[in-house]
């Protein structure tokens, strides 16, 4: 099935509101970025060139991706983003790859 951003362009009046929630961590420290983007390819991709990354995680050489959350439209992404930065625990992040119930009941209490 192609993806929704392969059919960016043909459809110009149409909008592709499909966003994502997504958290990375550094295997160098263990920290964490939390963010959210409609192109989620297009962002890991930003943040694993050094040359185009000038934030937070430029230094890094090895990151991984560890958690994915597909939500309708970016004001839902947004406050879940927003909702998991303001949780600042270790513990929150990994129990939303553990427990898929979580990420249930964040899009419901945000959409």
């Amino acid at each position: 099935m192609d993806s929704p951003d392969s059919y960016r362009g043909k459809f110009p009046n149409f909008k592709f509101n499909v966003h994502f929630v997504y958290i990375i961590q550094s295997l160098e420290d263990g920290s964490f970025y939390v963010g959210m983007t409609g192109n989620l390819e297009a962002r890991l991709v930003f943040h694993n060139d050094r040359s185009l990354n000038q934030g937070v995680i430029k230094n890094e050489n090895s990151l991984a991706l560890l958690f994915i959350l597909r939500v309708e439209n970016m004001r839902t992404a947004r406050m879940i983003e927003n909702h998991i930065k303001r949780m600042k625990s270790r513990k929150y992040i990994f129990d939303l790859n553990k427990y898929p119930e979580i990420s249930l009941k964040l899009i419901k209490k945000y959409s």
